[in-house]
């Protein structure tokens, strides 16, 4: 029987990426701490999660509460199991939350990525290590992109180079990324240096908005799922900046495991991807109220804050064509209309 290790086992991917696993007959061991708790508050506590996992899989999965910036703890998970894969989620997500604790921001994204790296390098050579990284690496970049207003959002001339989405080419230098894109930079090249400098089966994934069911969507973090709490809720939403026609592409937590998966089959050292929604699934902030509105029969409850967030990005779709070259066996299951169905009736909208 085959072991694979996830931190952030009880987050969206984390789990998504268990749950994937058990059912491929792998023995999951699982790290996480619930800093998310800590990041957020307790609405955004992914604990019912854990508890969902411990008792839908028993054996199958074993969970460690632990700390990825302590080296002591997780060498010793490392040497307690061969792991044949790691897929490692956890981090601190928000680039508004990194500039109130920097340090914990970085401590979190960089140096537990180190941690991890370091003792795949040293106990699990041969295996596979898989990184969630973030469109965040690109800083603001994208938003000097030729974008034209429309009545619901904005967009790209259809000419264009980047009209199918951003790919990897795009440059991470000469722009504002905030402390989260720049802790994630860090993460990101440590990934791809253990990968070329080691010649280790590392690959980066650099995220788009991750979304699904599983999400414990808050106020910083958790943009499709955080919004459809508010709507079912009565909750109001505040609309950041923009005129709120920014716009996201969103990848389903299945769909985004399921590269990984490709991946895993036929690995590449120190490769990176783009994995977001693409063409294929995003929408704009208005036209994502508009539509969970319908789902829900609800009316949206929401305040416009003219002021955009630092870094924040106007329009971001993910061109995912270098992935697919790689894996043409893969493709998404899920669009932007059966992600928004499926939150809304399946959602945690506890409080």
């Amino acid at each position: 029987m085959k072991n694979a290790l996830v931190t952030g086992s009880a987050g969206l991917i984390g789990s998504e990426s268990v749950r994937f696993l058990v059912q491929k007959g792998f023995t999951v061991v699982g790290i996480d701490n619930d800093m998310r708790r800590y990041f957020f508050g307790e609405e955004a506590s992914t604990e019912w999660n854990r508890t969902k996992l411990e008792k839908e899989y028993k054996d199958a999965y074993i969970h460690y509460s632990s700390d990825i910036r302590e080296n002591e703890k997780i060498e010793g998970i490392f040497k307690k199991y061969r792991f044949d894969l790691v897929i490692h989620t956890a981090a601190q997500p928000s680039h508004d939350w990194a500039a109130r604790e920097p340090f914990t921001d970085f401590s979190v994204n960089a140096n537990g990525t180190l941690v991890m790296l370091e003792n795949f390098r040293r106990y699990a050579p041969d295996g596979v290590f898989i990184f969630t990284s973030t469109n965040k690496v690109y800083g603001d970049r994208p938003n000097l992109l030729p974008l034209i207003e429309l009545e619901n959002r904005y967009e790209l001339p259809e000419n264009h180079r980047f009209y199918k989405g951003i790919d990897e080419s795009m440059s991470i230098d000469d722009c504002k990324h905030s402390l989260f894109g720049a802790s994630k930079v860090a993460a990101d090249i440590l990934v791809q240096e253990y990968g070329k400098y080691f010649g280790l089966k590392t690959g980066v994934f650099r995220g788009g908005c991750l979304t699904g069911p599983a999400h414990s969507g808050t106020e910083l973090h958790g943009f499709l799922a955080y919004l459809v709490k508010c709507i079912a809720t009565g909750r109001k939403y505040t609309v950041i900046g923009y005129k709120g026609k920014q716009v996201r592409d969103n990848i389903h937590s299945f769909d985004l495991v399921n590269m990984f998966w490709s991946y895993y089959q036929a690995p590449r050292k120190g490769e990176v991807y783009n994995a977001g929604g693409s063409r294929h699934s995003n929408i704009s902030m208005l036209e994502a109220i508009g539509k969970i509105e319908k789902l829900l029969r609800k009316k949206a409850v929401y305040e416009y804050k003219e002021t955009n967030r630092i870094g924040d990005h106007i329009w971001y779709i993910s061109d995912v064509s270098k992935f697919k070259s790689h894996y043409p066996g893969w493709d998404f299951k899920y669009d932007i209309d059966m992600i928004l169905e499926e939150i809304c009736s399946r959602g945690n909208f506890s409080s």
